[in-house]
Order: structure tokens, then C-alpha cells, then sequence
């Protein structure tokens, strides 16, 4: 039995810098291990707005069947994490093995490189909404919801709504595997 809850935080430069650090907060508030992990290892990223975040460990580092749950931020950065092959390749475990997956506003795009999204019912930033339909997405307008194990989000001001639904998404992964 699993006893320490352990989460990736995907990140680049350009992120939402409340995307990011209001669900890493908020996860670490009921007591889980989230590890900032971006292209390379213990390098500054740099939010939208200015705000910095050290990642702990990089892309070919990490080893997912060591984690939890995976959580996307939004911003630009997404456009750049969709990039890397490594990335795609944690976000198709996290959804092959029915885990928690968390993405909000545009990092939708990563979900859509990592060609997941075909049945799911998400929601997103509206900007990116028709590039969210066209990967087979039902996009709903709404501020949060969840559909198995992807837990989406719109913007920043859903994210007491979002960061909730995370929580109790991995708690209920957590007490299955129990």
C-alpha cells in the first residue's frame, strides 16, 4: 500500500503564475509531494507576471510509476511543453493507467498533442475551445469539471473550484488503490 501521495508539476517559462502555484499549494496543504518538473532539472522558470519557480527535477529525470497524478498549467508554457515528446509520453500513462490528470485554461494543448481527449467531456480557456472540440472533446462552458480522471479547468478565477475537484479526484484515486 501506497502511503505518500506524490504529484508532477509540469513547467516552463511563460506559465500562469496561479495556475500553477495555487494547485501546487493547495495540494501540498492536504499533505502531498509535488515534485516541479520542466526541461531541465533545479533551473528558474519564469511565470507570466514574474513570478519564479525552481524545478525540482527535469522531463528524462522523472519516473511516473513513482507518481500519483499529473497537473498541466496553464499559460503559455503549455504551448511549449506540448513539445516534448517526454512530456506527451507522462500524459498518456497518467491517462492509460486512470490517473489523475489536471489541466487548466491552455493547457488543454498538451492533452490535445498527447491525443487524449477523444469522449472526454473538459473545459478550458474559451480561446482554445474549438482546438479542444477538434481533438474530440465535448467542451463544456463551465469554470471546472471532471470526467474520470481528467479534472479541467478555465481560468484563474475557477481555481478554488478547480483545485477542490483535484483534491478529491486524487483522494478517491488514492482510496481505490487501497
Amino acid at each position: 500500500m501506497k502511503n505518500i501521495v506524490k504529484i508532477i508539476a509540469l513547467v516552463s517559462d511563460d506559465f500562469e503564475d496561479l495556475e500553477l502555484w495555487y494547485p501546487v499549494y493547495r495540494l501540498r496543504e492536504e499533505g502531498f509531494i509535488v515534485d516541479l518538473v520542466g526541461e531541465k532539472a533545479n533551473h528558474e522558470y519564469i511565470g507570466k507576471y514574474g513570478v519564479p519557480a525552481k524545478s525540482d527535477l527535469s522531463f528524462e529525470q522523472v519516473d511516473v510509476e513513482n507518481y500519483d497524478a499529473i497537473l498541466v498549467p496553464g499559460g503559455w508554457a503549455p504551448d511549449k511543453l506540448r513539445r516534448y515528446e517526454k512530456v506527451l509520453e507522462m500524459i498518456r500513462y497518467f491517462n492509460e493507467h486512470k490517473m489523475v490528470i489536471g489541466q487548466i485554461c491552455h493547457a488543454g494543448w498538451v492533452l490535445i498533442s498527447a491525443d487524449i481527449l477523444r469522449g472526454k467531456t473538459t473545459t478550458s480557456t474559451p480561446g482554445i475551445k474549438h482546438d479542444m472540440i477538434n481533438a474530440g472533446s465535448n467542451w463544456i462552458d463551465v469554470g471546472a469539471c471532471v470526467d474520470g480522471h481528467i479534472v479541467s479547468g478555465q481560468r484563474p478565477v475557477n481555481l478554488p473550484e478547480y483545485g477542490k475537484y483535484l483534491v478529491e479526484a486524487i483522494n478517491k484515486q488514492i482510496n481505490r488503490q487501497k
